[in-house]
């Protein structure tokens, strides 16, 4: 294996990564700015009302995404052990 593959591997590996946690960071941090601005206009000041609806959507996108999450993983899985054979020849 030489330094191009492995920056490969190690590009597609980041972009994978990438593309499963934006759903969920994006959607949590969606939340937290609703949240942080009701409880800028209502005065309410409890750190943990944050908490659970975030909670709330990462279950849910995890529910909803889930099975497209694992398949993106089991694709990138399966391309990655069907290559070792081309990268122990090189």
């Amino acid at each position: 294996m030489d330094e191009g593959q492995f920056l490969t591997i190690m590009q597609q590996s980041i972009s994978l990564t990438a593309k499963l946690l934006a759903p969920l960071l994006l959607l949590s941090s969606l939340v937290g700015i609703l949240v942080g601005l009701f409880q800028t206009l209502t005065q309410i000041n409890e750190m943990t009302l944050t908490f659970i609806p975030k909670l709330v959507v990462v279950g849910l996108v995890l529910l909803l995404l889930g099975p497209w999450m694992l398949h993106m993983v089991m694709d990138y899985s399966r391309e990655l052990i069907l290559g070792i054979p081309a990268i122990l020849h090189t």
